[in-house]
């Protein structure tokens, strides 16, 4: 007799881990949304069925955009008790990854992280960036939080040096920034005439903000004069248009400025719309060249294979720019036009010889991006292997410092 086979639905799938992911979420910077978009596709593929909470500044924005996370939590501007509901139930409390160790905010984030700790969550940074630390109130919770986490990954090596000149005594890795694992979404040609870009151009990115702490003493209309000048040079080299992308909103201000002081103001353009990450590594796809100082405009610069010369505000653009091989101006002073404009007219010329060595570091650089997923997913097959009975097989760990509120 042969027997029906069997249309029995199959078992339901286990549960996963509840996991927090903590940093400065909520659409103020293209930055740190690619971040965010980075570490959910990494989370996603570790644990599907893992339950995702944001905790954002922003959480309508974030569950607007970010449609992977179950659930956003408010951290700002909210009841403390509310927040410290949500960290109650976490297995896993993810901070970062980006820039959010640095003077009046590393207190922020880490008092959260400690309350983290206190309620039994392990704790992961998740290839963040440090500096600058000289407030002692920062210095000490870095110095006392980093310490009783279970794995720190920073981003680049000038973290780790803070890190370290703050006194933090454990084992940091470097690896790099998360959103080297970003993935392009088409920029389309009718994207392109609603901007009004052209698209039969040769076409230049820039990126501009305020000048920050390379050019703390520059005088802010000097700093716009600067690099409406190498606009207008690479309109006429080039025979281009210059398209300005703000990475923040207020680079708008700054790109209308610089905009002002060109001689060929009509030969430029600021991007208006609304954009995901994705869509505007899409739209480095249709640029020839790229100059800027946002780090992550030179990230998806070279990620789209562009030749690009960073102009640097800050340590983590050096840091990058040394590690894809870019030049990088020391300082961005009115006295330096001359130099600035050899060095994008040599960039230029160089990079038909230099495409496949920058092909070479970015695919180096996004692999250590992708070292900080595999070091996260190992601590959620720890604690894959410490159920259901909690804490077997794991050694004690000592009891947190606790950080003065």
């Amino acid at each position: 007799m042969t027997t029906a086979p069997s249309h029995a639905p199959p078992p339901p799938a286990l549960p996963g881990p509840t996991i927090g992911v903590l940093g400065s979420y909520g659409g103020f910077n293209i930055g740190d949304e690619s971040i965010l978009a980075c570490v959910l596709g990494c989370l996603r593929a570790r644990r599907p069925h893992a339950r995702i909470v944001v905790f954002s500044r922003d959480a309508r924005h974030t569950r607007a955009h970010h449609r992977t996370a179950d659930e956003v939590v408010d951290w700002e501007g909210v009841s403390r008790g509310h927040v410290m509901e949500a960290l109650a139930g976490l297995d896993l409390l993810v901070l970062g990854g980006g820039g959010i160790l640095y003077d009046g905010e590393a207190r922020r984030y880490l008092r959260l992280v400690r309350a983290a700790q206190e309620r039994g969550a392990r704790t992961f940074a998740y290839a963040v960036g440090a500096g600058p630390l000289r407030e002692a109130e920062d210095r000490e919770a870095v110095r006392t939080v980093l310490p009783d986490m279970d794995d720190v990954v920073v981003r680049d090596g000038e973290s780790r040096l803070v890190l370290e000149e703050v006194g933090v005594e454990r084992e940091v890795t470097v690896t790099a920034d998360p959103a080297l694992l970003l993935a392009p979404e088409p920029f389309t040609e009718q994207m392109m005439r609603h901007e009004g870009v052209p698209t039969d151009a040769r076409l230049v990115g820039m990126s501009v903000r305020e000048p920050g702490r390379a050019a703390e003493k520059l005088d802010e209309g000097d700093y716009h004069a600067l690099l409406a000048d190498v606009a207008d040079f690479l309109i006429l080299r080039l025979d281009a248009h210059v398209v300005f992308l703000p990475m923040e909103r207020h680079d708008v201000r700054h790109a209308h400025a610089v905009l002002s002081h060109m001689t060929a103001p009509d030969k430029g353009r600021i991007l208006n719309g609304s954009y995901t990450p994705g869509q505007l590594l899409g739209f480095m796809s249709h640029l020839d060249l790229a100059v800027g100082m946002r780090l992550h405009f030179v990230i998806f610069a070279a990620l789209a294979g562009l030749p690009v010369l960073p102009l640097p505000y800050s340590g983590k653009v050096f840091d990058f720019a040394r590690r894809m091989g870019a030049p990088a101006l020391v300082g961005v002073a009115r006295e330096q036009a001359g130099l600035l404009l050899a060095e994008v007219d040599r960039l230029w010329d160089e990079y038909p010889q230099r495409r496949a060595d920058l092909h070479a570091r970015v695919r180096e650089l996004s692999g250590l991006a992708r070292q900080t997923c595999t070091r996260c997913g190992a601590l959620l097959d720890e604690l894959d292997t410490n159920e259901p009975d909690g804490d077997a097989g794991r050694p004690p760990s000592p009891p947190p410092r606790r950080l003065s509120a």
